[in-house]
């Protein structure tokens, strides 16, 4: 990509790398999807959102800290609606017809991520908005409304020291040399204006900018101002003008790869590029010699990789060479 219009970001490269080795936990907007999801493809041991996805920072953290301490959601924040069961603290993805079962996923959920977070090395948070809804009777936050009346809540704007708080008592409950990268994320919420997104995100990235201050394990990766100051063009977005494009997507993945992963992931990475690409090939004839001879050296180089689990992947080309003996 050209760099004649553009204003490129320095990035101060963090003391600690990961590698394949690692846990990686990521929760919040759909952004950290994205980059948990782009782990994962790329074979790290990675929980992605298993809440679904939690816009505002202190519904984030106070999942986490619940699923750490072992604690249970409050069942009084179970609603029903058109026939479907939701809790306030949770994506709307996470719902049931009944609501004996949703209890279940939930406990299950919680007591799978407190596991997980306990062997974590690396936990990624990105922030979505500082808008939050509170039930008006018992002035509780909650993750989402679930298109329930506008008259159960009151709106308010966190404060900064509101996310630093909440952060830090967090931050005491994870191992100490976890390392944590915190991130804004680039997507408007124009349901509150481009102004009040505007004051929304200012909030979110003073209180990351004072808890990388506060904390040494503590890392802010600029993807808001990559996609808004670095690429600053709505050919990096989404029809929707709001949601970065594949393009945008993968560039700042390239920054963050190469930023915060170790020269072993990113080597593995390129290698394992090709074979995702491979995996991925349609062929316009699947019962061709020519074919046949592409399974047999894709599987050729799958055996060879040693860094990580790859047999699910063994196991696809396995079974496609099994039709050539039928």
């Amino acid at each position: 990509m050209s760099k004649s219009f553009r204003t490129e970001i320095s990035l101060n490269p963090p003391h600690y790398k990961i590698d394949h080795q690692d846990k990686i936990f990521t929760i919040g907007s759909c952004f950290s999807d994205h980059i948990g999801n782009l782990l994962n493809k790329n074979k790290f041991g990675v929980m992605v959102n298993p809440f679904g996805i939690i816009f505002n920072p202190i519904s984030a953290m106070h999942l986490l800290q619940n699923a750490l301490l072992g604690n249970s959601l409050s069942e009084e924040k179970i609603i029903q609606n058109q026939g479907m069961y939701y809790h306030y603290d949770l994506h709307s993805e996470i719902t049931s017809a009944d609501k004996n079962t949703l209890i279940n996923h939930i406990n299950q959920s919680l007591q799978s991520t407190g596991s997980f977070l306990k062997k974590s090395k690396v936990l990624i948070l990105t922030f979505g908005t500082a808008h939050v809804y509170r039930l008006l009777k018992n002035k509780e936050v909650v993750a989402n409304c679930h298109k329930m009346p506008a008259n159960l809540f009151n709106k308010e704007l966190l404060t900064p020291e509101q996310i630093i708080l909440a952060f830090n008592e967090l931050h005491k409950l994870l191992l100490p040399n976890t390392t944590i990268i915190l991130t804004v994320s680039p997507v408007r919420h124009i349901k509150d204006t481009l102004i009040f997104n505007s004051v929304s995100k200012s909030v979110l990235r003073l209180a990351c900018h004072h808890l990388c201050e506060q904390h040494p394990n503590v890392h802010y990766f600029p993807a808001y101002e990559m996609l808004l100051d670095d690429l600053r063009d709505y050919r990096f977005y989404e029809p929707d003008m709001i949601h970065p494009n594949a393009t945008a997507i993968s560039y700042i993945w390239e920054h963050f790869s190469h930023l915060f992963l170790s020269e072993q992931s990113n080597q593995f990475i390129t290698k394992w590029e090709k074979i995702m690409k491979a995996l991925e090939h349609r062929p316009f004839n699947p019962a061709t010699e020519e074919h046949k001879d592409f399974l047999k050296n894709t599987l050729d180089k799958l055996q060879e990789f040693k860094e990580t689990d790859v047999s699910k992947e063994i196991k696809i080309v396995e079974d496609k060479l099994q039709l050539f003996k039928m």
